[in-house]
């Protein structure tokens, strides 16, 4: 594939910050997640030591992630474990390091087995500003099956105080579950929507490699009532207000997660902390170079220095147009077609034959304007993906 003329490319891509904390109270059986069980007392100034050197590095390594940050997501693992001071601290030492977009979005991910109020407000204080809590589930036998430490009450006291404190707020839902029954899933899912969360991540379990559930399967639900649970979700999200703009994401008008928006419109992220990832582009000599790095998963590995940058990669010319359609079309709406050009760098031309044909076979929208899937090709997003593989 021919690269683009970087004139007509124009700006880098929007700029955030992904930051993993990797411990938690227990690994629950499904995640496949880089966690850790706690088992001393966290090292949470030394963390954030770690974390604040790394974002050096980064910085050093590709002075063009230098640019405004448009959004901050500390992720786990339970962050939540660590104080208010410490989020503080790091906040603070982000902040003294890049440049802030006046609106930035702030993410927390929060555990209801870990709410405090009081310790809460502190994270508002702090500079959170949308708290996502990962609720599962309001059925405490469902809770026990997938190892979380929280009961039903916990989560809805947990959501209707995180309502009030936060300008935003995300509940992580996930139905299929073991044991679990249509009504049951929907039932859920209700209670999610009375706690009116402005943003509902609703997704189905998945059995991960590397994870318990993986060496010994629980019985799931079988297809016909998933098939039952997602159509009457669906029906009921889109009837309460919240509009599906991404495979398992909902929102109020205008209230999607702008960090994973940036994700999937192909933006660039720095990733620090223990196994985190992250992807940077820059203009060199007349191209674009996209380069993605990853961080030592072990915290032990990540507190060296020598050894925290596990692997970097550029990504190939020929590999982009997959790797942009595999996060673009991600989206219920599609992104503006101009888009290819200013985050792969490369000619719309190339992939204008393939788009074509998949217009033909009804899996992507007629408009001109804009690459998105329809119905049909969400239905079968693979075999749409497929065909941008080179």
């Amino acid at each position: 594939m021919s690269p683009l003329n970087p004139a007509a490319a124009g700006a880098l891509p929007p700029l955030s910050l992904y930051v993993h904390i990797p411990w938690c109270v227990r690994k629950c059986p499904y995640c496949d997640f880089n966690s850790h069980a706690v088992r001393d007392e966290l090292p949470e100034q030394a963390y954030v030591a770690a974390l604040l050197e790394d974002l050096d590095a980064e910085l050093q390594r590709n002075a063009s992630s230098a640019r405004a940050l448009q959004s901050i997501f500390i992720g786990g693992g339970t962050p939540s474990l660590f104080g208010a001071a410490a989020i503080d601290r790091l906040l603070e030492g982000v902040a003294a390091r890049l440049s802030l977009a006046p609106d930035i979005e702030v993410t927390m991910e929060a555990n209801p087995g870990t709410f405090e109020r009081q310790r809460f407000a502190a994270y508002r204080s702090a500079g959170i500003n949308r708290l996502s809590i990962g609720i599962q589930s309001f059925d405490n036998a469902c809770l026990q099956a997938l190892g979380r430490i929280h009961d039903r009450n916990e989560a809805i006291a947990a959501a209707e105080a995180a309502r009030q404190l936060f300008p935003r707020l995300n509940l992580d839902l996930m139905h299929g579950l073991p044991g679990q029954t249509p009504s049951g899933a929907l039932a859920d899912l209700d209670q999610a929507i009375a706690l009116q969360p402005d943003h509902l991540s609703w997704y189905q379990l998945t059995i991960e490699p590397n994870t318990e559930f993986h060496a010994r399967p629980p019985q799931l639900p079988l297809d016909e009532a998933l098939w039952e649970i997602q159509e009457q979700g669906q029906e009921r999200l889109q009837q309460a207000g919240y509009k599906q703009y991404e495979i398992s994401a909902y929102c109020q008008p205008g209230r999607q997660a702008r960090h994973n928006l940036n994700y999937w419109r192909y933006g660039d992220y720095l990733g620090i902390g223990a196994g985190a990832h992250g992807k940077l582009s820059r203009w060199q000599a007349g191209q674009l170079l996209i380069e993605r790095r990853h961080k030592a998963r072990q915290p032990k590995s990540y507190f060296d220095p020598a050894q925290r940058l596990a692997g970097s990669e550029t990504i190939a010319a020929d590999e982009r147009a997959f790797e942009f359609m595999l996060n673009a079309l991600r989206l219920t709406d599609g992104v503006e077609t101009a888009l290819f050009e200013t985050r792969t760098g490369l000619e719309f031309s190339r992939i204008e034959p393939i788009v074509t044909a998949a217009r033909r076979k009804g899996l992507l929208e007629a408009e001109p304007q804009r690459l998105a899937p329809t119905l049909q090709g969400r239905l079968f997003l693979n075999d749409l993906l497929e065909m941008f593989l080179d």
